[in-house]
């Protein structure tokens, strides 16, 4: 059974940490990052994951091969969900995926995290973590699970995109390993009752190296 979080933000203006400054990109809004932290739960943390690495800037893209801005035409030349998602949910992914956001120190899953810049330089790290609920299994592992990292590099996120109604989200997920490989997840989300759950994900890609 998929674990759930509140969804009784929904519909609830975002606070902002601080007011960022005009030129720089835009904040992530603060209801966005349960969902963030469902999926790092649910799909990513291992008993052994001592730290996560996250990409500070948001993701503006689909997969590392797109050319171009992202287009709506892009979902079924990926076969992402096979057309299935609310035209309306699509539309607001394109909206927010024009240009990055920049993530803040506002996830809540199980582990430490620290951002990291698109070259690696480090930046945020997290202070004293909570502990974690469950342990999720290692998401890449083929055949025999392998010795699972205990550090996660590294985690990218799109913005969270929601229909009209806040009744789906969608978020696109990739990690990339310093090793070269990684994959890219999209995740379709929805509330029951109160609460947020993963309704169904899908890989979009992977690399693996030899």
């Amino acid at each position: 059974m998929s674990t759930l979080i509140s969804a009784s933000m929904m519909g609830v203006p975002s606070r902002m940490s601080a007011e960022p400054p005009r030129d720089s990109p835009p904040l992530v809004p603060a209801e966005d990052y349960p969902l963030y932290d469902l999926i790092v739960d649910e799909k990513f943390l291992t008993p052994a994951t001592k730290l996560v690495l996250l990409e500070r800037a948001t993701l503006t893209r689909l997969h590392p091969a797109q050319q171009g801005p992202l287009r709506a035409e892009m979902f079924q030349e990926y076969e992402i969900f096979d057309g299935r998602l609310p035209m309306d949910l699509v539309r607001d992914f394109l909206f927010k995926s024009q240009s990055s956001s920049t993530l803040e120190r506002q996830f809540g899953f199980g582990v430490r995290y620290r951002f990291v810049s698109g070259d690696g330089t480090e930046q945020d790290t997290s202070l004293a973590p909570v502990p974690v609920a469950h342990a999720m299994p290692y998401l890449l592992q083929e055949g025999p699970l392998d010795e699972p990292p205990a550090i996660l590099d590294r985690l990218s996120f799109s913005r969270v995109a929601y229909t009209f109604a806040r009744d789906h989200a969608f978020i696109y997920v990739e990690y990339n390993r310093p090793d070269g490989s990684g994959a890219g997840f999209a995740v379709w989300l929805r509330p029951s009752g109160s609460r947020w759950g993963i309704f169904d994900s899908e890989l979009v890609w992977v690399a693996r190296t030899r």
